[in-house]
Formats: structure tokens, C-alpha cells, sequence
């Protein structure tokens, strides 16, 4: 694939902004590592071998008769006695962390929440439930969310204010009269009002916050569609004939693309932003579900345990840091008057 000299010299000073390159390859580590966490945080081992038979307890659901229990139930891996029966005719491996998102330690002496331990490493919440584990699941439903969230907004941003500012006329007017009506609805309200008749998950709550999302990109790609609608060279391709589907795409919406790649990580930071400020106020994602919301609202409601609140307020702190980098580099690199990598 061949890019313009135009694209490789904005990668070339991308690359050249260390702090922005580098945040970039660190957040992609980050969502790798987050994107695998049954296999680093698990009360489930990874293989168990018994009577010469591997099982993989992540895809198979053995009942705890199968090796040698009393009961029909799903294996309890982390139960003593199980772990007993099974490496007396056989092996187990374990991930790194061997706890879920939702585990209660109970084999803990200590009063929840108990400080940092060496089987607890960032120690437990008030419920018992290991911090480190909720933490790297936490990260992985806030990537998760702000990804779908962007892309969304995106698509949505980018069509609204492509055909208000390519048609222009009417269909301008119309469109800043919905996009003003729809801005000014109090998102927070409407969510506490809809949380009382349905129940909140990830998806549900995605959508709803995608249909307010939208409008601040959306302005700014109108701005940029009726700024490149009157250039020359668009001009000459509508008096040559040239459908209104292909102008857009290859001449126009390339000048807003560079607009929307420079909020990208932006509009990342405030999907992020958002979810955590929900499921702090009971407003986001199911009661128990492992977030940063959570985390907060664990260090508020228990002061005497510190290691809730640093940890959930350095974690943000990285990861949106790293965001607010990437976006800056982003920005120096489609600026024109950086013109010279440094």
C-alpha cells in the first residue's frame, strides 16, 4: 500500500514525538494484557491434569464428582479438598493471579478490606474480592467501552455533519435545529430516569450513550464539509457530473478525516471519563461489575484501606495520561505548521 508524501511526513513526525509514540505502543500493551485476563487473573486453573486426562477448566465445566468429590456442582478449583484430590493423581496450573473479578478470598484472617498481601498484591476490597484482579478487568470494560463509544460517535458525528455541510441549504437548517434540541437534553437525568425501569449492562448503556455522544464532532465536520465545498477543485468535480456519494468520499471527507483523527483520542479519554464518573454515582454498569467507577466509590466509602483509592486513582491517572499523549502527538503531527520532524 502506497501512502502520499502528505501522510508519510504527519506518521514521520508522529513517530518523531517520543512521548506520543511511545504512550501509543504502552496503551496497546495495556488492552493486549487487559484483553487476555482470564488467563492472568482466574480462581480456575489454566490446565489440570488428572488420572492422565488435561482438562481445560476455562472451556470445560467438570462437576466435582469427576475428580473424586461429593457434589454435582461446577468444580470449585480454589476449594482445599478439591485441590487436594486432584494433586493426589495429578497437576494443576495456575495463572499468574489466581482470583476473578467477582472471587471472595474467604481464606483472608484479616478484615475486609485487608491490605496488600503476597496472595493479594493490591490486597481486597470490603467485600473480599482481590483489587489487582478487579482492577485488570476494570481496565478491560472501560478500553472496551470507550472503543465501541468512539467508533460510534464517530460514524455518527461524521455522517450528521457530512450531509449538513455538503447539501448545506434546508438540510443544514434542519439538521443545527435537531443537533441544538438533542445537545440540550440532560444526559445524566435521562439515564437516572431510564436506570429506574431497565436494568443497566454494557450494551444497553453503550447505546444510549451513543445517541448523545454524536453532536460536538458532528459540528466540527460541518464546519469542515461547507470550509471544502467551495474549494476549486470541488467546484470543477460537481460541474464535471461527478456523483454527490463519490465527491464526498474522495475529495471531501479526507479534509475532515484530519479534523476527526486529532479528537480521536479525545473523544477516547471522555467515553473513559464518563463510564468511571456512571459507575461511580450507581448510574453505569451492574452492581459488583468490575470498573474504575467502583474502585473510586471503594476508596471513598473506605478511607482506612488507602491502597483502594491510590490504586484506583493512579490507574486512571496512567491510562488517561497515556490518551491525552497520544492525542497531543495527533495533533502536532497533522498540524501544517510542523512541518520538520523533531
Amino acid at each position: 500500500m502506497t501512502f502520499s508524501p502528505l501522510t508519510r511526513r504527519r506518521w514521520a513526525q508522529f513517530k518523531g514525538n517520543r512521548r506520543a509514540w511511545w504512550s501509543l505502543w504502552l496503551l496497546i500493551g495495556v488492552f493486549a494484557l487487559t484483553l487476555a485476563a482470564e488467563l492472568i487473573a482466574n480462581d480456575k486453573p489454566l490446565l489440570v491434569s488428572y488420572r492422565g486426562t488435561v482438562v481445560v477448566p476455562l472451556l470445560q465445566d467438570r462437576p466435582e464428582t469427576y475428580y473424586g468429590g461429593e457434589f454435582t456442582t461446577p468444580t470449585v478449583y480454589r476449594d482445599p479438598a478439591v485441590m487436594a484430590l486432584i494433586e493426589a493423581q495429578g497437576w494443576m496450573l495456575w495463572p499468574l493471579i489466581r482470583f476473578n473479578a467477582d472471587t471472595i478470598h474467604f481464606e483472608r484472617a484479616e478484615p475486609t478490606p485487608s491490605p496488600p498481601t503476597a496472595d493479594n498484591w493490591l490486597g481486597t476490597d470490603d467485600q473480599g474480592r482481590d483489587v489487582l484482579a478487579r482492577l485488570i478487568y476494570g481496565v478491560r470494560t472501560s478500553l472496551a467501552f470507550a472503543s465501541f463509544l468512539t467508533l460510534a460517535t464517530v460514524v455518527l458525528g461524521v455522517a450528521a455533519g457530512a450531509l449538513q455541510g455538503y447539501f448545506g441549504g434546508w438540510v443544514d437548517l434542519l439538521g443545527q435545529r435537531i443537533t441544538e434540541v438533542w445537545s440540550g437534553l440532560p444526559v445524566l437525568f435521562m439515564l437516572i430516569i431510564l436506570s429506574s425501569l431497565v436494568t443497566p449492562n454494557f450494551w444497553w448503556l453503550l447505546a444510549l450513550l451513543t445517541l448523545f455522544s454524536w453532536t460536538d464532532l458532528s459540528g466540527l465536520v460541518r464546519a469542515e464539509f461547507l470550509r471544502t465545498r467551495q474549494l476549486d477543485y470541488v467546484r470543477a468535480a460537481r460541474a464535471m457530473g461527478v456523483r454527490s456519494s463519490v465527491l464526498v468520499w474522495r475529495h471531501v471527507l479526507p479534509n475532515a478525516a484530519v479534523t476527526t483523527l486529532t479528537l480521536l483520542p479525545f473523544i477516547f479519554t471522555g467515553a473513559i471519563g464518563l463510564l468511571t464518573s456512571l459507575d461511580f454515582l450507581g448510574f453505569g454498569l451492574p452492581p459488583g461489575s468490575a470498573s474504575l467507577g467502583e474502585m473510586i466509590a471503594q476508596g471513598k466509602n473506605n478511607l482506612q484501606a488507602p491502597w483502594l483509592g491510590l490504586t484506583a486513582f493512579f490507574s486512571l491517572s496512567v491510562l488517561l495520561s497515556l490518551l491525552v499523549f497520544i492525542g497531543e502527538g495527533l495533533r502536532d503531527a497533522f498540524d501544517p505548521r510542523h512541518v520538520e520532524v523533531k
